[in-house]
């Protein structure tokens, strides 16, 4: 088996607006994960699985998008994505993805399958969309009414029923535990959004998880305890988070941070005084 990050762009998160419990110092301590700008900067796109000539992809990136910073927006600065597809063709399976496994339904981590491909073409080919009974039908209950009552900042970036209507065809509900590919089986990690999705892959006795946005910085292994303003249940979040750290932890395996920018691939260290922090590997 073999894993691959494939970029399609970044966005830039006003580390304040995002993470609204971290500190000033805070910042001032993690001072490297910010760019120029002072955002933290967040890598999008997918986590390609190759097991022979079999190919899933998990998450499939925001699409061809340019969005300028906004000072009006106190969340998310500048955003771009695009280069999935082109990664794809130089990796040499943009015709072999058999299917494409959606951890969460925000638009940075599905964005691909609402375009088209060169020429026109379905983006992954006859590719099945596999979503989590409880991912679609939390999203299909959001009445204009509750969509009232999320933030300005939030409204311009929810997914509706009309959107999900373009993929319905081509989606396949899967549950908790799940194995969706040799060696690949879904796991249910709420609080980022309902039916939020993390992916234990094994092969050869080795594992990595793909954690999703559970996390969206390395920071967050030494601060469970910060929630992200885009969490449908923060409280829940916060718990999972810890659940998925102290296992992380103490079975030393690897893990893959979609957000994680040029870190992706790591694994959990706890030190003696129980602190834990990321490292990377690769």
């Amino acid at each position: 088996m073999k894993l691959s990050y494939v970029p399609d762009g970044a966005v830039g998160l006003k580390p304040s607006g995002w993470l609204p419990n971290a500190t000033e110092q805070d910042w001032i301590t993690y001072a490297d994960h910010l760019d120029e700008h002072g955002h933290l900067v967040a890598g999008i796109g997918g986590l390609l699985v190759q097991r022979g000539r079999r190919a899933l992809l998990i998450d499939a990136g925001i699409g061809p998008v340019v969005a300028k910073d906004d000072s009006r927006n106190p969340v998310t600065g500048a955003a771009h994505g695009g280069a999935l597809l082109r990664n794809l063709a130089r990796l040499g399976v943009a015709d072999r993805i058999e299917a494409v496994a959606v951890s969460h339904l925000h638009l940075d981590h599905f964005g691909w399958t609402l375009r088209e491909g060169p020429g026109g073409t379905a983006p992954f080919g006859a590719a099945r969309y596999l979503v989590t009974d409880t991912e679609w039908d939390w999203w299909h209950s959001l009445t204009p009414e509750r969509i009232d009552s999320f933030p300005d900042w939030a409204k311009g970036s929810l997914v509706t029923p009309d959107m999900l209507a373009v993929i319905a065809p081509r989606v396949q509900r899967i549950v908790n535990g799940e194995e969706i590919f040799p060696g690949v089986r879904a796991q249910v990690v709420p609080g980022h959004t309902a039916g939020h999705t993390a992916f234990a892959i094994k092969s050869f006795g080795r594992r990595l998880v793909m954690i999703g946005d559970a996390m969206h910085t390395p920071a967050q292994i030494a601060h469970p305890e910060w929630f992200c303003a885009a969490d449908f249940d923060p409280e829940e979040g916060v718990r999972r988070r810890r659940i998925l750290i102290d296992r992380l932890a103490a079975s030393g395996d690897l893990a893959f941070g979609i957000h994680f920018a040029d870190v992706p691939f790591g694994r959990v260290h706890r030190d003696a005084d129980g602190r834990t922090t990321w490292v990377p590997v690769g």
